[in-house]
């Protein structure tokens, strides 16, 4: 299902076959926690914008709506009318999140709702009974993400007991996708390797789990409060050891230049919050560096954003207009912000993937990080 079409040293260009449409890798999923992108920025947006898979949260649409009623729906993308592929999470990094409100067994989880206060468990089993109402193209098993401070002792236990719920996350997954009444039978289920910072941990759980033949593998617990060095450090131990032939998701991150550094040690798949959470906060990302749009020097620039980008909001309005939207308190000049950084995240992945086939990845990077760095706007 996987097939690499290029490589320029540990970085790889692919494509991955899906139920829902090809994927061509490395690839940004764009983040929509609840089944919308935070900033009024719809499906149709996201298609415009070159958008290839949507990144939904498992326990989040458990809580709200509930899955059962995304189910009686069609799906998590008939919902939200996206044709394309959706991943959803498992749920399993608001064990980490929530840190005040779970309790962790060997059964799963026992949560209190952040919405209500309400008794929530989940296991692998249920998590993945969610997943497949949700219908998700990509399931991501259900793990721990244990603290990146933890010790030695609590994140070993915590890896060997997130390798047992992920053989049992397999074997429902399995079960579900045989029974009569699932949306999706052809849900794909991805790994996540866990250990922290601890590189012997890592490297022993991406063994065990890469003898599971699942349909791609993911970094889990990084960008938790580790140094970029550390974070950098851990990719090049664990990839070696995942199968080459399926893909590599790395979560939760980052800026444009973590992704730039995954790359080039073999990741694949990335997601993250940054650009519609900055977009939501007045920054734009260009290639000269970062833009806080607020500022007093664009009160009169009648410039896009970016010369030369293409998305929506560069091709019709002004910095000026934007910093008005922004200090009118407009809806609009987030929705903007928005729509614009996913826009240069999603370009920038399609220009690596270039770059790769082209050979010319090495200097690609090289380039694109000095010239970020410039802060020449």
């Amino acid at each position: 299902m996987f097939k690499i079409l290029a490589r320029e040293g540990s970085a790889k260009r692919g494509v991955l076959e899906t139920p829902h449409g090809d994927i061509e890798t490395p690839v940004f999923m764009n983040v929509g926690t609840l089944a919308a992108i935070k900033g009024a920025v719809s499906s149709e947006d996201l298609e415009q914008i070159g958008t290839q898979v949507e990144l939904s949260n498992t326990y989040h649409l458990h809580v709200r709506p509930g899955d059962e009623i995304v189910k009686k729906l069609g799906g998590v993308r008939k919902f939200m009318n996206w044709d394309k592929p959706i991943l959803t999470d498992s749920g399993g990094f608001q064990v980490f999140s929530l840190a005040g409100l779970r309790k962790i067994k060997e059964e799963g989880v026992y949560f209190s709702s952040h919405i209500d206060g309400r008794k929530i468990f989940m296991g692998p089993e249920e998590s993945m009974q969610i997943q497949s109402n949700l219908a998700s193209t990509i399931a991501m098993a259900f793990d721990e993400c244990a603290p990146h401070d933890s010790s030695r002792q609590y994140m070993e236990d915590s890896v060997n007991r997130t390798t047992r719920w992920l053989e049992r996350c397999k074997v429902h997954m399995d079960k579900l996708n045989q029974m009569e009444g699932t949306l999706n039978k052809e849900q794909m289920l991805f790994g996540i390797n866990q250990g922290g910072t601890f590189s012997d941990i890592r490297i022993e759980h991406a063994k065990r789990i890469a003898e599971m033949d699942l349909d791609g593998y993911a970094i889990g617990g990084l960008a938790v409060g580790e140094t970029h060095e550390e974070m950098y450090e851990t990719i090049e131990h664990v990839v070696p050891h995942l199968p080459a032939e399926k893909p590599v998701y790395l979560m939760g991150v980052g800026t444009p230049e973590n992704i730039l550094e995954a790359v080039e040690r073999g990741v694949d798949f990335f997601d993250c919050v940054y650009p519609a959470r900055n977009g939501r906060h007045g920054h734009a990302y260009t290639n000269h560096g970062k833009m806080n749009l607020s500022n007093k020097k664009y009160e009169l620039d009648d410039r896009p954003i970016e010369e030369g980008c293409g998305c929506p909001t560069c091709r019709r309005h002004t910095r000026a207009y934007i910093r008005h939207l922004l200090k009118a308190k407009e809806m609009l000049g987030l929705r903007l912000l928005v729509l614009h950084n996913l826009y240069f995240y999603n370009t920038m992945m399609k220009e690596i993937r270039e770059a790769i086939s082209e050979g010319r990845f090495a200097e690609y990077k090289k380039n694109k990080i000095e010239s970020m760095r410039s802060n020449n706007n």
